[in-house]
């Protein structure tokens, strides 16, 4: 029997109150990662009691990253940093790796430095100090460095979120992305779950590479960034 892709309407809530509620901070209205995991907050729903309990969460100048299925609407004094569409897409079975001869390591906590720059260069999203515990990490090195990486983020009961998908702009176009987004879609199938992710709509490239690998487009979401009220 397939799962039920309806959580996947609100999948960092979905993450937080089922295979990652031991990581949660929060209650039964709103709850979020540990700030050295990430920004990735979830809500029951849009409601003003659901953004009162967020915003007891939330210090002052803390970001908070939604995944919404429709456009904010916020009580009074949340400041609104960015809101933008992203496609949602879905693995539909284990992709078929070709790996051109690339090297495939997995990555750990001597590589963090090297991931988190190559993180804030290309910005796939955030990764911050503790994200690698999240799991799953892979990495392709090249002339001395690591060149690719992707890994994994919210996992819900059924599913598990492939993430932090980044090359270095001299590396792009060798095939590392597909190699590396279909070995962590492997691994997230060999643990009899279902892969998905989110990337921006105007990312036709990522689309494409995502493609590839046998991902499919879901639905739209609205990645939403925000600041509780002062």
């Amino acid at each position: 029997m397939s799962p039920d892709t309806s959580v996947l309407d609100n999948p960092i809530w979905h993450a937080l109150t089922s295979a990652h509620a031991h990581l949660a901070e929060g209650d039964d209205l709103a709850r979020r990662y540990p700030v050295d995991m990430g920004p990735l907050t979830g809500m029951k729903e849009q409601s003003t009691q659901a953004y009162a309990s967020l915003a007891k969460i939330l210090g002052p100048d803390d970001v908070s990253v939604l995944f919404l299925e429709s456009p904010p609407t916020l009580p009074d004094g949340w400041r609104l940093l960015q809101c933008f569409p992203m496609e949602q897409m879905i693995g539909l079975e284990p992709p078929q790796i070709n790996h051109h001869g690339f090297d495939i390591k997995e990555l750990g906590a001597e590589d963090i430095s090297e991931m988190r720059k190559l993180a804030e260069a290309t910005e796939p999203g955030p990764f911050r100090r503790r994200t690698i515990e999240l799991g799953g990490y892979k990495g392709i090195q090249a002339d001395g460095q690591l060149a690719s990486m992707a890994g994994q983020r919210c996992t819900l009961t059924s599913f598990i979120e492939v993430s932090a998908v980044c090359t270095w702009p001299e590396f792009r176009g060798r095939g590392y992305a597909n190699a590396l987004v279909s070995t962590v879609a492997n691994g997230i199938f060999a643990q009899n779950k279902t892969p998905f992710l989110g990337v921006r709509q105007d990312n036709a490239n990522a689309i494409r590479v995502y493609e590839k690998a046998g991902f499919r487009i879901r639905r739209a979401l609205y990645v939403v960034v925000l600041k509780r009220p002062l």
